[in-house]
Order: structure tokens, then sequence, then C-alpha cells
């Protein structure tokens, strides 16, 4: 079941929901250092995360699936959101440099058929950013936040999808250690939370951040052949 699109701006537009973002930030700028000069593509709800790199990168996109729903962004001039099918992106091939997948997989149905289109899109060793809910953290437990809806993932089922759309996982990061709570003390503590859970229980965090790049050998598989699982 998806998120609708307006119950995901009012969870980021909380205190938890901030700091949320800036955790997860901190995070895609470990994998993506400079994206001057690239094109990145936000497929789900993305607008929090591609607002980071707006002023850098030379071309920022959303992609927001139907089911979801669509809002305008950003909130001054042009907009930049493209309304897509779970597996159909309107974009040429090989015209992206980066993806961002998050608020998508876990919610898809069709999440062969959604990383087969993002791999047609991306360009030759091109690079995505996925950023699922991890089964083993109690975001995944409350559906307080977006993280508690959809399938959670484990790191192995994570990266085992990905390798079986084409892709190569370079590395998992965890993400997210702070309680999902409105709490003002709770989220005073984030920085805490987040040092603590990295050293002490990595394994527990409430989201994966998953970067793999486009594999090119038997890419040929990407237009003959079908998983039953997308059937």
């Amino acid at each position: 079941m998806w998120n609708d699109v307006t119950s995901l701006r009012k969870f980021y537009q909380t205190n938890l929901g901030k700091v949320a973002r800036r955790i997860i930030c901190q995070h895609l700028r470990d994998s993506w250092k400079n994206t001057s000069g690239q094109r990145i593509l936000g497929l789900g709800y993305a607008t929090p995360y591609l607002s980071h790199f707006e002023d850098e990168a030379e071309q920022v996109l959303a992609a927001m699936p139907a089911h979801q729903g669509v809002l305008h962004w950003p909130k001054s001039g042009g907009g930049k959101v493209i309304l897509c099918g779970e597996g159909q992106i309107p974009l040429p091939d090989v015209s992206i440099d980066f993806v961002l997948l998050v608020h998508a997989l876990e919610c898809s149905v069709q999440h062969h058929r959604m990383l087969r289109e993002v791999w047609r899109i991306l360009i030759d060793g091109g690079q995505l950013l996925t950023i699922v809910p991890n089964q083993r953290g109690i975001w995944a437990r409350m559906d307080c936040t977006p993280f508690g809806q959809g399938h959670p993932y484990s790191s192995g089922k994570l990266n085992y999808l990905l390798d079986d759309t084409l892709f190569t996982p370079v590395k998992t990061q965890n993400a997210l250690f702070v309680p999902p709570s409105q709490s003002d003390v709770v989220i005073a503590s984030a920085p805490a939370w987040e040092k603590l859970g990295q050293h002490i229980f990595p394994k527990f965090s409430g989201v994966l951040i998953s970067e793999s790049r486009k594999q090119m050998y038997a890419a040929c598989l990407l237009y003959t052949s079908q998983s039953p699982r997308d059937q």
C-alpha cells in the first residue's frame, strides 16, 4: 500500500521528520560527495532530500508514482515533478546520472519493473541510492511514520533484489537509530542516538541506505526476460 503524498509532506514538516531528513541527508552526502554537472532523479517521495542537491547539480527532477499522488515542487519557479507509473518513467534511455529511490520500493507490488525502469534511464555505470525501512528496526514496527508502511527489507534481501535487476551493490549504510517519537526530549537527543547506534547496535537502524551501480554485462536480459514475480 502506497503512502499518500499529503501524509508524507506532513511527516517531513514535523520535528521528527526534519530530524530524519537531516540524518539521512548526511548519509547521502557520504555517497554523493559532488553532484556538480550531474542529472539527478528522485523516485517516490524524494523532494525533501532533492532540495539538498538543487543548487549544485545540473538538473534535479522528481518522479512521483500515480498511486502515491503528486505535489508541486519546488515551491518557487517552474515545476520539476513528473507523474509516473510504478514501471514506467517518462524519460529517455540513459539520461540520468544519479537516482534516489525513497518511499517507493517498500510500497510497490512491481518492484522488479520499477528497478528495471530505473536501470533503463541511468547512464552506463550510473548510481542508485535506495532507502528502505530496515525490517530489524523499530521504525518498521510502528505505523506512526512513513517508514512503518509497506514491506521492510533486510540488507541481504535488498542486495539480492538489486543484483537480480542488474545492479551491483556497493555498500549499505544504516541510519535512523533515534526512536520514532515526537517527544522533544527524544528529538533533541537524536545525534547521541545515532552515534550510539552506529557503534553498539548497527543492525537495528530505522532505515537501510544502499548504494549500487548499473551493471552493463548481460544487459540484453533487461529486455529479453521478465521475472515471474512481475506478472
